[in-house]
């Protein structure tokens, strides 16, 4: 037995987060000689399922729809959804009650978050920053919204937004966690040079909530936004969130004020009034039935630390980045996530000439991960549900494969 088989035995067995893996729907395996098969990997594209969830999901559809129907927006708490499970995503990212609400895509809540940055702003200012290396949607959105605000877009890389700023800059849109490579961009630092130049930040925190500590409150971030399947194992397609500060939420002005938005939502008025509070963030009829499995998804983290999520964040990557040097052939594939643990989210990027192939192959041997074109295979690691031997495995059959 290797001793990096031994190490990763040893730390599964000290790991305080270890119970929670009994929570989750997933894949075994015998022991450490057995192939690699049910390593998931790819929590950063879609979290496992939460065993409660299906139980759950048949009391919505059978009792709440099937037998209480019209009655269950009120018996079943179904209209308060939207902002009572954004209270249970607050913590996980930072935020006091009352700043969250749940509802929509994350593209929509991004079109949302940052028009009304351009409005918060004020006349003069006309410029939109945006990351340069962003999800591809957000910078769709963002140039969409430059050009119905009348706005000119200014892409750049993180590290170039302090020095661009000025006073036309009107809102600048960042990613916390960058999808391809695994950076973590310094949200402090940046929401800081923002404020300081008279902007407004928003955050795409997809790639971040639920796996480090965010600090949307504590460092005074404007606006953020994010999805809730991945790290935070909502379930495909379950709905995204928008964070509005409670400092800002009387000037946060919609493009897309719907009736559940509305102040009076059974009124019918022909006018507009917006509701209060980041209630405002809402447009149409939620999704009840995937809204209310993200719900149940949310209660595996009744008790966890999120900063001990990130300190077996941090120990899991590292380790793979050692078991991948010891595996796999020298100049086989490199890092492109950073090594310093203040610059790494939970996702290891490799470059690799034939990614794309390897990735098949990894996926036939029972390794889960994915590929982004044209060379790079990602793996994210989901502190929840991952263990030690998870990683040795994964990084093992992954030296097979390139080798």
């Amino acid at each position: 037995m290797s001793e990096l088989i031994v190490r990763a035995e040893k730390s599964d067995a000290a790991d305080e987060l270890a119970g929670l893996r009994a929570q989750f729907v997933l894949d075994t395996v015998s022991d450490h000689a057995a192939d690699a098969a049910g390593v998931y990997l790819d929590g950063n594209s879609l979290g496992a399922l939460p065993a409660a969830v299906p139980g759950r999901v048949e009391d919505v559809v059978r009792r709440q729809w099937g037998s209480l129907r019209i009655r269950s927006w009120e018996e079943s708490g179904w209209w308060t959804a939207p902002e009572r499970i954004g209270d249970l995503i607050a913590p996980l990212v930072g935020a006091a009650a009352g700043q969250i609400v749940v509802g929509d895509s994350t593209s929509v809540n991004v079109f949302k978050a940052l028009v009304a940055a351009v409005r918060m702003a004020g006349p003069g200012r006309d410029e939109i920053v945006v990351d340069a290396t962003t999800f591809p949607t957000d910078g769709y959105i963002a140039e969409s919204a430059a050009r119905m605000t009348g706005c000119t877009l200014r892409p750049v890389t993180p590290a170039e937004v302090p020095g661009v700023l000025g006073e036309r800059t009107a809102a600048v849109l960042l990613n916390h966690v960058d999808y391809r490579t695994g950076r973590l961009h310094d949200l402090p630092g940046l929401t800081a040079a923002v404020h300081a130049a008279g902007a407004v930040v928003v955050w795409d925190l997809c790639h971040s909530a639920g796996a480090l500590p965010v600090g949307l409150d504590e460092h005074g971030v404007d606006l953020a936004v994010g999805c809730t399947y991945k790290y935070l194992n909502g379930g495909p397609g379950s709905p995204a969130y928008l964070y509005v500060r409670s400092g800002l939420q009387d000037r946060f002005d919609s493009p897309l004020p719907g009736w559940n938005s509305h102040a009076e939502p059974f009124g019918m008025r022909p006018d507009y009034e917006a509701a209060p509070g980041a209630l405002r963030g809402r447009v149409g009829t939620p999704d009840i039935l995937s809204m209310l499995a993200l719900e149940a998804a949310l209660e595996v983290w009744d008790g966890v630390s999120i900063e001990a999520v990130r300190a077996k964040s941090l120990a899991l990557t590292d380790f793979f980045l050692e078991c991948v040097a010891e595996y796999v052939p020298a100049g086989r594939v490199e890092s492109l996530t950073p090594a310093a643990h203040e610059e790494r989210g939970s996702q290891v990027a490799l470059r690799c000439d034939d990614a794309g192939d390897v990735m098949k192959r990894l996926i036939e041997r029972g390794v889960v991960g994915d590929f982004r074109a044209p060379d790079v295979l990602r793996f994210g690691f989901t502190p929840l549900y991952v263990g030690f031997a998870d990683v040795e495995r994964a990084a093992r059959v992954l030296g097979e494969v390139v080798g």
